[in-house]
Protein backbone atom coordinates (compact mmCIF):
# COMPACT_ATOMS: atom_id res chain seq x y z
CA UNK A 1 0.00 0.00 0.00
CA UNK A 2 2.98 2.41 1.30
CA UNK A 3 4.67 1.54 -2.19
CA UNK A 4 1.14 1.93 -4.52
CA UNK A 5 0.94 5.43 -2.80
CA UNK A 6 5.08 6.22 -3.80
CA UNK A 7 4.34 5.35 -7.12
CA UNK A 8 1.51 7.84 -7.68
CA UNK A 9 2.75 10.55 -5.88
CA UNK A 10 4.46 12.77 -9.27
CA UNK A 11 7.54 14.71 -7.96
CA UNK A 12 7.69 18.73 -7.86
CA UNK A 13 10.43 18.92 -9.59
CA UNK A 14 13.22 16.45 -10.96
CA UNK A 15 16.91 17.54 -10.23
CA UNK A 16 19.02 17.82 -13.60
CA UNK A 17 22.35 15.98 -13.80
CA UNK A 18 24.56 18.46 -15.51
CA UNK A 19 28.25 18.17 -17.66
CA UNK A 20 30.05 20.94 -15.18
CA UNK A 21 29.50 24.09 -13.84
CA UNK A 22 28.56 26.47 -16.56
CA UNK A 23 25.34 24.16 -17.86
CA UNK A 24 23.92 24.87 -14.44
CA UNK A 25 23.32 28.68 -15.62
CA UNK A 26 19.94 29.53 -16.11
CA UNK A 27 16.64 27.86 -15.97
CA UNK A 28 15.50 30.06 -12.99
CA UNK A 29 12.16 29.94 -11.03
CA UNK A 30 9.43 33.01 -12.25
CA UNK A 31 8.74 34.12 -9.12
CA UNK A 32 4.73 35.28 -8.70
CA UNK A 33 4.83 38.08 -5.85
CA UNK A 34 1.76 37.46 -4.61
CA UNK A 35 0.50 40.21 -1.96
CA UNK A 36 1.79 42.98 -4.52
CA UNK A 37 -0.31 40.94 -7.62
CA UNK A 38 -3.23 41.04 -5.10
CA UNK A 39 -3.59 44.28 -4.02
CA UNK A 40 -3.04 45.87 -7.93
CA UNK A 41 -5.37 42.88 -9.45
CA UNK A 42 -2.33 42.02 -11.42
CA UNK A 43 0.54 40.04 -12.08
CA UNK A 44 3.61 40.39 -11.10
CA UNK A 45 5.98 37.71 -11.59
CA UNK A 46 9.91 38.07 -11.47
CA UNK A 47 12.91 36.35 -12.70
CA UNK A 48 14.41 34.66 -9.93
CA UNK A 49 18.37 35.20 -11.53
CA UNK A 50 20.02 35.35 -8.14
CA UNK A 51 19.34 31.26 -8.01
CA UNK A 52 22.22 31.40 -11.03
CA UNK A 53 25.37 29.44 -9.45
CA UNK A 54 27.39 32.66 -9.58
CA UNK A 55 24.40 34.55 -7.90
CA UNK A 56 23.20 36.73 -10.83
CA UNK A 57 21.85 37.43 -13.76
CA UNK A 58 25.08 38.04 -14.88
CA UNK A 59 26.11 34.26 -15.17
CA UNK A 60 24.65 34.25 -18.42
CA UNK A 61 26.59 37.20 -20.33
CA UNK A 62 29.81 36.09 -18.29
CA UNK A 63 29.22 32.46 -20.07
CA UNK A 64 28.08 33.94 -23.69
CA UNK A 65 31.16 36.35 -24.14
CA UNK A 66 33.35 33.65 -23.34
CA UNK A 67 31.86 31.10 -25.65
CA UNK A 68 31.72 34.11 -28.03
CA UNK A 69 35.70 34.72 -27.44
CA UNK A 70 36.60 31.01 -28.21
CA UNK A 71 34.56 30.53 -31.11
CA UNK A 72 36.31 33.08 -32.78
CA UNK A 73 39.80 32.11 -31.24
CA UNK A 74 40.42 34.98 -29.85
CA UNK A 75 41.45 32.83 -26.57
CA UNK A 76 43.32 29.68 -26.09
CA UNK A 77 43.51 27.50 -23.25
CA UNK A 78 45.80 29.23 -20.17
CA UNK A 79 44.74 32.61 -21.20
CA UNK A 80 43.37 35.29 -19.94
CA UNK A 81 39.73 36.92 -19.56
CA UNK A 82 39.80 40.86 -19.02
CA UNK A 83 36.77 42.63 -18.18
CA UNK A 84 35.53 45.90 -16.73
CA UNK A 85 32.81 45.67 -14.44
CA UNK A 86 30.60 46.89 -11.69
CA UNK A 87 31.06 43.48 -9.94
CA UNK A 88 28.65 40.85 -10.69
CA UNK A 89 29.51 40.18 -14.48
CA UNK A 90 33.16 39.82 -12.53
CA UNK A 91 31.75 37.36 -10.69
CA UNK A 92 30.04 35.31 -13.24
CA UNK A 93 33.25 35.45 -15.20
CA UNK A 94 35.71 34.02 -12.55
CA UNK A 95 33.54 31.16 -12.00
CA UNK A 96 33.19 30.75 -16.09
CA UNK A 97 36.90 31.48 -15.99
CA UNK A 98 37.66 28.71 -12.96
CA UNK A 99 35.96 25.97 -14.71
CA UNK A 100 37.44 26.55 -18.31
CA UNK A 101 41.09 27.28 -17.04
CA UNK A 102 41.41 30.70 -17.47
CA UNK A 103 43.21 33.46 -15.65
CA UNK A 104 40.78 36.38 -14.80
CA UNK A 105 41.16 39.99 -14.31
CA UNK A 106 38.88 42.44 -13.52
CA UNK A 107 38.78 46.29 -13.57
CA UNK A 108 35.94 47.91 -11.25
CA UNK A 109 35.43 50.87 -9.99
CA UNK A 110 36.30 51.73 -6.24
CA UNK A 111 32.73 52.66 -5.28
CA UNK A 112 31.74 49.25 -5.55
CA UNK A 113 30.76 47.59 -2.71
CA UNK A 114 34.09 45.87 -0.79
CA UNK A 115 31.97 42.61 -0.47
CA UNK A 116 32.06 42.41 -4.21
CA UNK A 117 36.07 42.54 -4.76
CA UNK A 118 36.49 40.54 -2.08
CA UNK A 119 34.14 37.54 -3.50
CA UNK A 120 36.38 38.45 -6.83
CA UNK A 121 39.22 37.63 -4.74
CA UNK A 122 38.02 34.68 -3.09
CA UNK A 123 37.68 33.12 -7.19
CA UNK A 124 40.72 33.54 -8.06
CA UNK A 125 40.27 36.87 -9.97
CA UNK A 126 42.97 39.51 -10.27
CA UNK A 127 40.95 42.93 -9.06
CA UNK A 128 41.97 45.89 -10.17
CA UNK A 129 39.49 49.10 -7.99
CA UNK A 130 40.17 52.23 -9.95
CA UNK A 131 38.59 55.67 -9.79
CA UNK A 132 35.06 56.05 -10.98
CA UNK A 133 35.92 58.22 -13.79
CA UNK A 134 33.49 58.73 -17.08
CA UNK A 135 33.55 56.79 -20.20
CA UNK A 136 34.92 59.12 -22.19
CA UNK A 137 38.09 59.66 -19.78
CA UNK A 138 40.92 57.03 -20.78
CA UNK A 139 41.75 55.79 -17.07
CA UNK A 140 37.75 54.68 -17.25
CA UNK A 141 37.87 51.26 -15.66
CA UNK A 142 36.74 49.91 -19.46
CA UNK A 143 38.84 51.77 -21.06
CA UNK A 144 41.99 50.14 -18.21
CA UNK A 145 40.31 46.59 -18.85
CA UNK A 146 41.16 46.86 -22.90
CA UNK A 147 44.76 48.37 -22.37
CA UNK A 148 45.52 44.95 -20.00
CA UNK A 149 44.01 42.76 -22.21
CA UNK A 150 46.39 44.30 -25.61
CA UNK A 151 49.01 44.20 -23.52
CA UNK A 152 49.11 40.52 -23.27
CA UNK A 153 49.30 37.34 -25.48
CA UNK A 154 46.24 35.19 -25.36
CA UNK A 155 44.07 37.90 -23.64
CA UNK A 156 40.63 39.13 -24.30
CA UNK A 157 38.83 41.37 -23.29
CA UNK A 158 35.27 40.95 -22.91
CA UNK A 159 33.90 44.36 -23.56
CA UNK A 160 30.45 43.12 -22.03
CA UNK A 161 29.04 46.94 -22.88
CA UNK A 162 29.48 46.64 -26.60
CA UNK A 163 29.65 42.87 -27.19
CA UNK A 164 26.53 42.03 -28.04
CA UNK A 165 26.73 38.01 -27.31
CA UNK A 166 25.64 39.45 -24.02
CA UNK A 167 22.46 40.82 -25.72
CA UNK A 168 22.03 36.97 -27.36
CA UNK A 169 22.54 35.47 -23.95
CA UNK A 170 18.94 36.64 -23.37
CA UNK A 171 17.58 36.43 -26.38
CA UNK A 172 18.38 32.69 -26.87
CA UNK A 173 17.76 32.17 -23.37
CA UNK A 174 15.91 34.18 -20.86
CA UNK A 175 13.33 35.26 -23.29
CA UNK A 176 12.54 31.95 -24.17
CA UNK A 177 12.34 31.13 -20.47
CA UNK A 178 10.21 33.81 -20.02
CA UNK A 179 7.80 32.86 -22.35
CA UNK A 180 7.54 29.03 -21.25
CA UNK A 181 6.72 29.75 -18.27
CA UNK A 182 4.13 31.62 -18.65
CA UNK A 183 2.47 29.56 -21.90
CA UNK A 184 2.88 32.57 -23.97
CA UNK A 185 0.73 35.15 -21.86
CA UNK A 186 3.30 37.82 -21.35
CA UNK A 187 1.61 41.43 -21.52
CA UNK A 188 4.22 43.35 -20.30
CA UNK A 189 8.23 43.01 -19.59
CA UNK A 190 9.96 45.63 -17.51
CA UNK A 191 13.98 45.68 -16.29
CA UNK A 192 16.70 48.01 -15.73
CA UNK A 193 19.76 48.33 -17.88
CA UNK A 194 23.40 48.50 -17.05
CA UNK A 195 25.16 47.09 -19.95
CA UNK A 196 21.84 47.07 -22.23
CA UNK A 197 21.95 42.87 -22.44
CA UNK A 198 19.41 41.95 -20.61
CA UNK A 199 16.71 44.41 -21.28
CA UNK A 200 17.65 44.16 -24.68
CA UNK A 201 17.54 40.51 -25.73
CA UNK A 202 14.49 40.13 -23.30
CA UNK A 203 12.53 42.57 -25.26
CA UNK A 204 13.94 41.46 -28.91
CA UNK A 205 12.91 38.03 -27.97
CA UNK A 206 9.65 39.18 -26.87
CA UNK A 207 8.66 41.52 -29.46
CA UNK A 208 9.25 39.01 -31.66
CA UNK A 209 7.66 35.83 -30.43
CA UNK A 210 4.15 37.90 -29.67
CA UNK A 211 4.12 40.12 -32.59
CA UNK A 212 4.40 42.85 -30.95
CA UNK A 213 1.95 42.29 -28.54
CA UNK A 214 4.22 42.57 -25.04
CA UNK A 215 4.47 45.91 -23.90
CA UNK A 216 8.13 46.50 -22.74
CA UNK A 217 9.30 49.40 -21.01
CA UNK A 218 12.48 50.12 -19.69
CA UNK A 219 13.51 51.24 -15.99
CA UNK A 220 16.10 53.83 -15.37
CA UNK A 221 17.81 54.73 -11.77
CA UNK A 222 18.48 58.57 -11.34
CA UNK A 223 21.78 59.40 -13.13
CA UNK A 224 21.21 57.50 -16.04
CA UNK A 225 20.46 59.38 -19.48
CA UNK A 226 19.00 56.29 -20.94
CA UNK A 227 15.48 57.75 -20.16
CA UNK A 228 15.78 61.23 -21.13
CA UNK A 229 17.14 59.87 -24.64
CA UNK A 230 14.77 57.18 -25.43
CA UNK A 231 11.68 59.78 -23.74
CA UNK A 232 13.19 62.52 -26.59
CA UNK A 233 13.75 59.85 -29.61
CA UNK A 234 17.51 60.30 -29.32
CA UNK A 235 17.31 64.17 -29.50
CA UNK A 236 18.02 64.74 -25.78
CA UNK A 237 20.76 63.14 -23.08
CA UNK A 238 19.98 64.53 -19.75
CA UNK A 239 22.84 63.85 -17.10
CA UNK A 240 23.28 64.21 -13.44
CA UNK A 241 22.25 62.86 -10.58
CA UNK A 242 23.23 59.90 -8.55
CA UNK A 243 21.87 56.46 -7.18
CA UNK A 244 22.37 54.24 -4.40
CA UNK A 245 21.58 51.02 -7.14
CA UNK A 246 24.69 49.44 -8.69
CA UNK A 247 25.73 48.49 -11.88
CA UNK A 248 22.78 50.14 -13.42
CA UNK A 249 21.90 53.63 -15.21
CA UNK A 250 23.92 54.49 -18.16
CA UNK A 251 26.14 57.69 -19.41
CA UNK A 252 25.64 56.61 -23.37
CA UNK A 253 23.33 53.96 -25.34
CA UNK A 254 25.10 50.99 -25.62
CA UNK A 255 25.79 48.43 -29.01
CA UNK A 256 23.77 46.20 -26.61
CA UNK A 257 20.84 48.85 -26.77
CA UNK A 258 21.28 50.58 -29.97
CA UNK A 259 19.77 47.92 -31.93
CA UNK A 260 16.13 48.00 -29.61
CA UNK A 261 15.88 51.29 -28.91
CA UNK A 262 13.08 51.60 -32.02
CA UNK A 263 11.19 49.05 -30.61
CA UNK A 264 10.68 49.98 -26.92
CA UNK A 265 7.29 51.10 -25.87
CA UNK A 266 8.41 53.30 -23.00
CA UNK A 267 10.77 54.50 -20.26
CA UNK A 268 10.69 54.80 -16.72
CA UNK A 269 12.70 56.84 -14.05
CA UNK A 270 12.49 55.31 -10.56
CA UNK A 271 13.13 57.64 -7.53
CA UNK A 272 15.47 55.94 -5.21
CA UNK A 273 13.35 56.65 -2.36
CA UNK A 274 10.61 54.18 -4.09
CA UNK A 275 12.93 51.57 -4.55
CA UNK A 276 14.55 51.45 -1.21
CA UNK A 277 11.25 51.18 0.17
CA UNK A 278 10.59 48.35 -2.06
CA UNK A 279 13.42 46.27 -1.27
CA UNK A 280 12.47 46.90 2.60
CA UNK A 281 8.84 45.54 1.55
CA UNK A 282 9.88 42.78 -0.53
CA UNK A 283 11.62 41.21 2.77
CA UNK A 284 9.29 42.13 4.53
CA UNK A 285 5.88 40.91 2.55
CA UNK A 286 7.12 38.38 0.35
CA UNK A 287 10.04 37.06 2.15
CA UNK A 288 12.71 37.90 -1.17
CA UNK A 289 16.24 39.63 0.08
CA UNK A 290 17.51 41.02 -2.89
CA UNK A 291 19.40 44.33 -4.19
CA UNK A 292 18.59 47.87 -5.01
CA UNK A 293 18.33 47.16 -8.56
CA UNK A 294 15.90 44.37 -8.10
CA UNK A 295 13.66 46.73 -6.09
CA UNK A 296 13.70 49.30 -8.54
CA UNK A 297 13.03 46.73 -11.20
CA UNK A 298 10.04 45.69 -8.83
CA UNK A 299 8.62 49.22 -8.51
CA UNK A 300 8.82 49.59 -12.58
CA UNK A 301 6.73 46.65 -12.95
CA UNK A 302 3.89 47.48 -10.68
CA UNK A 303 3.92 50.89 -12.43
CA UNK A 304 3.27 48.81 -15.75
CA UNK A 305 0.99 46.45 -14.61
CA UNK A 306 -1.14 49.12 -13.56
CA UNK A 307 -1.33 50.57 -16.62
CA UNK A 308 -2.62 47.21 -18.68
CA UNK A 309 -6.02 45.77 -18.12
CA UNK A 310 -6.79 43.46 -14.72
CA UNK A 311 -5.33 40.25 -14.62
CA UNK A 312 -2.24 41.04 -17.30
CA UNK A 313 0.97 39.40 -16.63
CA UNK A 314 4.13 41.33 -16.15
CA UNK A 315 7.56 40.05 -15.87
CA UNK A 316 10.69 41.62 -14.11
CA UNK A 317 13.58 40.59 -12.99
CA UNK A 318 15.62 39.84 -9.63
CA UNK A 319 19.05 40.59 -10.60
CA UNK A 320 20.57 39.36 -7.47
CA UNK A 321 20.31 39.03 -3.85
CA UNK A 322 21.32 41.48 -0.97
CA UNK A 323 24.30 39.64 0.72
CA UNK A 324 26.80 41.82 -1.34
CA UNK A 325 25.30 45.48 -0.37
CA UNK A 326 23.72 44.70 2.94
CA UNK A 327 26.18 46.11 4.86
CA UNK A 328 25.39 49.45 3.21
CA UNK A 329 21.45 49.06 2.86
CA UNK A 330 20.44 47.55 6.15
CA UNK A 331 23.31 50.66 7.65
CA UNK A 332 20.93 53.35 9.62
CA UNK A 333 23.69 55.67 9.27
CA UNK A 334 24.72 54.94 5.82
CA UNK A 335 21.53 55.27 4.73
CA UNK A 336 21.43 58.74 6.46
CA UNK A 337 23.92 59.50 4.51
CA UNK A 338 22.00 58.59 1.46
CA UNK A 339 19.55 60.91 2.75
CA UNK A 340 17.21 57.69 2.17
CA UNK A 341 16.22 56.71 5.76
CA UNK A 342 13.55 59.21 6.31
CA UNK A 343 11.95 57.37 3.42
CA UNK A 344 11.53 54.06 4.98
CA UNK A 345 8.11 53.54 7.08
CA UNK A 346 8.54 53.27 10.41
CA UNK A 347 7.25 49.55 10.04
CA UNK A 348 9.95 48.53 7.95
CA UNK A 349 12.90 50.69 9.65
CA UNK A 350 13.32 47.49 11.97
CA UNK A 351 15.74 46.29 9.46
CA UNK A 352 17.98 48.56 9.32
CA UNK A 353 19.67 46.97 12.13
CA UNK A 354 23.37 47.71 11.32
CA UNK A 355 25.24 50.24 12.48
Amino acid sequence: MILKRFLSVKPPFVPLTTEGFTETIGNTPLIKLPKISSRINRNVYAKAEFMNPGGSIKDRAALYVIKDAESRGLIKPGGTVIEGTAGNTGIGLAHVCRSRGYKCVIYMPNTQAKSKMDTLRLLGAEVHPVPAVAFDNPENYNHQAKRHADSLENAVWTNQFDNTANRQAHIETTGPEIWAQLNGKVDGFTCSTGTGGTFAGITRYLKTISNDKTKCVLADPPGSIVHSYIQSKGKDIVRGGSSFTEGIGQGRITENLQPEIDIIDDSYKIPDEESIVMLYQLLDEEGIYVGGTSALNVVAAIRLAQELPEGSNVVTVLADSCHKYSDRIFSKSWLESKGLYDAIPESLKKYASLD
